[in-house]
């Protein structure tokens, strides 16, 4: 699966999907997909990182309180 980081655009394979849908984790392990090819692994904060399409991750990834708040 693929994310994107807000700032930059560039894409990042996400190397544990786990993390990326547990909303008690705030970093996912990934590797940047720019230039000749892919660069080695390290994290990356949630809160950096988007879809492709620009579209924001889900709340249900990223706020352990997502079901307290309106």
């Amino acid at each position: 699966m693929f994310v994107a980081e807000r700032s930059t655009g560039h894409l990042i394979e996400v190397l544990d999907t786990q993390a990326l849908f547990n909303p008690h984790k705030s970093r996912i392990k990934g590797s940047m997909h720019y230039g000749e090819e892919a660069q080695d692994p390290e994290f990356y904060e949630k809160s950096d990182l988007a879809f492709p399409s620009g579209e924001a991750l889900p709340k249900c990834w990223t706020d352990p309180d997502y079901r307290l708040k309106p």
